[in-house]
């Protein structure tokens, strides 16, 4: 697995307005996507292009470039992944929505499935998996495994921060997976929290507690 933490200044610039223990909602909500839209910027440089012609304005053909696979498909992971997928649909207005339930047990930590919703096809695209966090990992391994199982063979992930022990359990579980992260930061506490964190991104985002 490769894990590449974009160190785009505007990028770390909203991570630190994110960490903000009094941020408001609508403002995490705001941040979250526009740090969101950078990654999935990032994510999609390798993408490979097809030299087809348009009509241009002239009434002439233009020789351009467009995406040679089929749209890419976005996998937020229920529910706090859904607090970035605004984010990615600005740079990627046509790509179809997989949506994936799960949530991680506070005292086991793993992560427990309740709901998924997978395009039919998934093995004809990029499918990329977000979510805020890669704490302890299993709720992207266990998103990540479902897709495999559904035939997808190409597979990015993004995420606001990752902990260290969430990308060696990635790399462990998949080590064919990229990721691209706003922050690795330091270590997880005895709750499975990632620190300094962001706290519970599902919480900033939906307004619960």
């Amino acid at each position: 697995m490769t894990i590449k933490e974009v160190q785009h200044p505007l990028v770390k610039h909203k991570l630190g307005l994110l960490r903000k223990a009094d941020l408001p909602v609508y403002e995490f909500r705001r941040l979250s996507n526009e740090v969101a839209s950078m990654l999935v910027f990032e994510a999609c440089a390798d993408m490979p292009l097809l030299n087809t012609h348009v009509e241009g304005w002239q009434g002439e053909p233009v020789e351009v470039q467009t995406l040679q696979e089929r749209d890419p498909t976005l996998v937020p992971i229920l529910r706090a992944g859904m607090g970035m997928l605004d984010g990615c649909l600005q740079v990627l207005p046509t790509a179809t929505i997989s949506v994936v339930g799960l949530y991680r047990d506070e005292k086991t930590l793993e992560p427990v499935a309740y709901f998924d919703k997978i395009i039919a096809h998934v093995a004809e695209r990029t499918a990329i998996v977000i979510d805020p966090m890669l704490a302890t990992a299993g709720t992207a391994i266990a998103t990540i495994d479902l897709l495999k199982q559904k035939g997808c063979k190409n597979i990015k992930a993004l995420f606001l921060v990752a902990s260290p022990e969430g990308i060696a359990k990635m790399q462990a579980a998949h080590p064919d997976v990229c990721c691209w992260v706003a922050s690795i930061d330091d270590c997880l506490n005895e709750k499975g929290y990632i620190l300094p964190g962001l706290g519970d991104a599902g919480d900033k985002i939906f307004g619960t507690v």
